[in-house]
């Protein structure tokens, strides 16, 4: 080997460089949806903080992004109807259309902006900011409803749209999509955000490359991209011995009375021909698509991004990029399912089917023998809309869209996660939700018993106890897991289930259908909603009795529940110790995973 040849090897960014890229980008993608944050007016990005930024090399592959498991591949629909070679500087390009975007965005409410950045004529990266905007027209306020049966009923679709064409706003094209909200105004607000955070990256960005120059911090990306593949590729290989490998997870209804709908996820690792092993994803024996918007059409690059962020694992060393969608050799989907949708299918809860796919990967994970938590509760939308008197007697219209969070999955080594909203988001404050909406709020704490009983407890989940002041309300109510709760593992039991209803406790009270819409409540109506908790993880009678001692004083178990599922006897808020021992001689025998009842796989 000559001495050319050894230099053309070496990389281009050298090692100490690469990690100030790495941070650099990191901030970057931070600072984007900080000013989001802060400079958004819809309540759901503003407060709920429904929104995600991220970062791409000069090909258009993900480099950096948030730490969500639904990402696809962003750019592609955007490079497709505009090629590279006829983007300017200025560009910033926007969509929301599901369908033609090959589920890159999944529910139409979810608007993506996406601009070049420019070096020496060159396209070297892009940025993209994408937030969930709270009306967009359709058959209800707030654009998703269980009664939808298109997509059309989700409101305005817009296909990929150079919004600004080197530096001149396409002014038409917003007022066309301003005019189709009931709210115009959060919707202008909010989409203001969003190009203010887009030219934000861009500008950080090009100092990155200003700094750096185009050629190393391509050089730091594709660097990154390989580090991050190949840990996921080797953690695959720990994982999954060579063969097929399987798990069924199931969503109970979609609305319209069909279900439950099963999720079929397989993953074969076999040999190939150069030696190398070959990973296939496999979900196309999955039910067919539903009448009813929880269909999920799921991108292929989501499979292998659920797959890398559990094997990131938090890994500082690392960033959320494609690296996780690359280790994948083939991901197969089959058209007409409902991860794989034809068009015109609503898709608007497919946020629930998101969730438990996440669960799912968990035990496909499980199946292969890994460290997988149990499976977690999909979070419940609650979704108010009518009309209140203000001070001056006028009726005004309301809209008030309420995600709550759940319990998660125990993990092998701690309890699962309580009263968690997805990822990175929030439960709105009482105090928010009081001084915006015409409610009040009578209970706002944690739901005892949600959690899946384990020798790691499942996660808690939420009570909300809402009095309504406004005159009218039409409330749609999105809960999963009454049929098919979420899954404990290698001895733990599963989460229990939420429940809606109004008016508890009185001669008046009535149970919502945990998936409907026109459910209408008038002035001084209650309406209680309990959210779903995680599976439970290894032997209840394996948790320490001091644990189980502060769970109950701490009010997320009962004492009734503490002797039925632990064999813990509590007395007087004190541990009798005596009697935990009698009870815990007398062990229950497990299988492998337990949902109402212990079974060794589910089909």
């Amino acid at each position: 080997m000559n001495k050319q040849s050894r230099l053309i090897e070496q990389p281009l960014c050298d090692p100490v460089s690469l990690e100030i890229i790495r941070g650099a980008i990191a901030a970057a993608q931070s600072e984007m949806e900080a000013l989001i944050e802060r400079t958004a007016i819809s309540a759901f990005i503003r407060e709920k903080k429904d929104f995600y930024t991220a970062l791409f090399d000069g090909n258009g592959t993900m480099a950096v992004g948030s730490m969500v498991p639904i990402f696809g591949d962003m750019t592609r629909p955007v490079l497709e109807k505009f090629p590279m070679e006829t983007m300017q500087e200025g560009d910033v390009y926007w969509y929301n259309d599901c369908y033609g975007s090959y589920g890159a965005i999944s529910h139409s409410n979810d608007q993506v902006l996406l601009a070049p950045v420019f070096r020496n004529g060159q396209v070297c990266a892009f940025v993209m900011s994408w937030a969930h905007f709270a009306d967009i027209g359709g058959l209800r306020p707030g654009s998703i409803s269980p009664d939808a049966t298109d997509i059309f009923q989700e409101g305005i679709m817009i296909p990929v749209t150079k919004m600004i064409d080197a530096g001149r706003v396409n002014q038409a094209a917003l007022d066309i999509f301003h005019r189709n909200s009931r709210y115009p105004d959060q919707s202008i607000g909010d989409m203001r955000a969003l190009m203010a955070s887009v030219e934000l990256g861009v500008r950080r960005v090009g100092e990155i490359l200003d700094r750096f120059g185009p050629a190393v911090m391509a050089d730091a990306l594709a660097q990154l991209l390989q580090r991050t593949r190949k840990l996921v590729r080797s953690k695959l290989a720990e994982t999954f011995d060579y063969g097929t490998h399987s798990f069924t997870d199931a969503i109970d209804t979609d609305g319209h009375g069909n279900g439950p709908f099963h999720m079929r996820f397989s993953l074969t690792r076999t040999k190939g021909a150069d030696g190398e092993d070959v990973y296939s994803f496999d979900a196309r024996d999955s039910d067919d698509q539903a009448p009813g918007p929880i269909n999920y059409l799921m991108n292929e690059g989501v499979p292998g991004m659920a797959l890398g962020l559990f094997y990131l694992g938090g890994d500082p060393s690392q960033v959320c990029n494609a690296g996780g969608p690359n280790a994948l050799d083939e991901v197969l989907f089959r058209k007409g399912s409902f991860l794989q949708p034809e068009y015109p299918a609503p898709l608007g809860l497919r946020g629930l089917t998101a969730m438990r796919m996440i669960s799912a990967m968990c035990g496909l994970l499980n199946a292969g023998g890994g460290e997988a938590p149990a499976a977690n509760s999909a979070y419940v939308v609650n979704i108010m809309r009518g009309t209140y008197r203000t001070d001056d007697g006028r009726l005004k219209p309301y809209l008030l869209a309420d995600g709550i969070g759940v319990g998660y999955g125990a993990r092998s080594t701690a309890d699962g996660i309580d009263a968690v909203y997805f990822v990175a988001q929030e439960n709105y404050p009482v105090e928010f939700l009081e001084a915006g909406y015409p409610v009040t709020m009578r209970a706002y704490g944690i739901a005892t018993d949600s959690g899946g009983p384990g020798r790691y407890r499942g996660g808690c989940g939420i009570v909300r106890e809402y009095e309504i002041l406004a005159e009218e309300t039409m409330v749609a109510i999105r809960i999963d897991s009454v049929k098919n709760p979420p899954w404990g593992i290698h001895g733990g039991k599963s989460g229990r289930h939420g429940v809606a209803i109004v008016n508890p406790g009185t001669d008046a009270e009535v149970r919502l259908d945990p998936l409907s819409d026109r459910n209408m409540l008038k002035k001084g109506d209650i309406l209680r909603i309990e959210t779903g908790g995680g599976g439970g993880h290894g032997h209840p009678y394996d948790r320490p009795p001091e644990k189980v001692l502060s769970d109950v004083l701490g009010g997320f178990v009962e004492a009734e529940t503490a002797m039925s599922e632990y064999g813990v006897v509590i007395e007087d808020g004190r541990l009798n110790h005596d009697a935990t021992l009698s009870m815990r001689s007398n062990r229950p025998k497990t299988l492998r995973f337990h949902r109402q009842e212990y079974v060794d796989a589910f089909v």
